[in-house]
């Protein structure tokens, strides 16, 4: 996992927890900033559907 290149958000501050996300291939990995060795992994096509869904605001009530 060395290989990867990590990005997070634009909003993201250097003080806050947030979420980062690399790929690689057909996988997609997201990692929390304060548990970086705790990896998710995912293929790239469920992960452009979660984020479809996302803008779609199909999960706004979990922040609402």
């Amino acid at each position: 996992m060395e290989h990867l290149v990590w990005q997070k958000s634009s909003t993201s501050s250097d003080q806050a927890d947030y979420l980062e996300i690399a790929s690689d291939g057909d996988h997609v990995y997201i990692r929390q900033s304060t548990d970086p060795g705790h990896i998710v992994t995912t293929t790239r096509v469920k992960f452009n559907a979660w984020v479809r869904g996302a803008k779609a605001g199909e999960f706004d009530h979990f922040v609402a």
